[in-house]
């Protein structure tokens, strides 16, 4: 049962809605059914270089030791 993330073209505000299968969502500000699904960011679990787990969202650090985008630049 996937969460998804839509942007209400009649009203322009954005809300999360719970899916089933072929279900169209519609805008629970406006009822509108003219609604755009947005690319949500995710989230990820790592393992750190020295055994701690760490969790990091798409495109930032792997890491809590630098601000680097790969682990192979600050060599944890």
């Amino acid at each position: 049962m996937p969460i998804y993330e839509y942007h209400c073209n009649h009203c322009k505000k954005d809300f999360e809605c719970l899916v089933f299968g072929k279900e169209r969502p519609g805008c629970p500000a406006c009822k509108s059914k003219k609604v755009k699904k947005l690319m949500s960011a995710s989230t990820f679990y790592s393992k750190g270089g020295h055994g701690q787990t760490v969790k990091a969202a798409a495109g930032s650090s792997s890491c809590s030791g630098c601000a680097a985008t790969s682990c192979k630049s600050c060599s944890h």
